[in-house]
């Protein structure tokens, strides 16, 4: 496993090896005790799958607040995405600051997100599935939405906004500065 640190503190691009043949490959996605041995220690407990069918699909910036906070491990099954982590750990040197990387299901990268960040991304292929594993269950009552095409965090999602094909939930999403953040940067 080849593990890769971003600009932002804790999250990691995770590369698994492949092992291909005439049939294809077989990877190990995830390893507990190798991710352990590197100073990662996060126990999941949820695997989520979604296939978003447009080119240009944005599913987020979406977060869980404590005393459900997630961290996410996310791949992508099929297609190409661009996935997105916005720290949002109140105190933190890099808040509000983001880092975005292309996942496909060519290239095996993953994306490592601790808790404490937002999370959304954007489809680059029809018929992206994206496969992801959580820290903490899914809590209704925890769950929020910041927009993705927040002025104040300028990310550069390769898109127009008008053109981003959204769900009712991100549509209405809070502004950023609107957010006030559950999260607290532990330094």
């Amino acid at each position: 496993m080849e593990i890769t640190q971003t600009d932002l503190p804790g999250v990691l691009i995770l590369t698994p090896r492949r092992f291909a043949d005439a049939r294809g490959f077989f990877s190990e996605s995830w390893n507990q005790r190798v991710m352990e041995e590197a100073g990662v220690e996060i126990a999941f407990v949820q695997d989520n799958h979604s296939l978003s069918r447009d080119v240009g699909t944005v599913r987020g910036l979406h977060f869980q607040s404590p005393p459900h906070a997630q961290a996410k491990l996310v791949r992508c099954g099929r297609g190409a995405l661009y996935d997105v982590a916005v720290d949002v750990r109140r105190g933190s040197p890099s808040y509000g600051k983001w880092v975005g990387v292309e996942l496909s299901a060519d290239n095996g990268r993953q994306l490592l997100i601790p808790a404490g960040f937002l999370h959304g991304f954007v489809t680059r292929a029809p018929d992206t599935e994206v496969i992801y594993k959580c820290s903490d269950f899914y809590a209704p009552e925890c769950d929020g939405a910041v927009r993705f095409d927040d002025p104040d965090l300028g990310i550069d999602w390769g898109i127009e906004a008008s053109a981003a094909v959204l769900s009712d939930k991100d549509r209405a999403a809070q502004s950023f500065a609107a957010f006030d953040t559950p999260f607290v940067w532990e330094g």
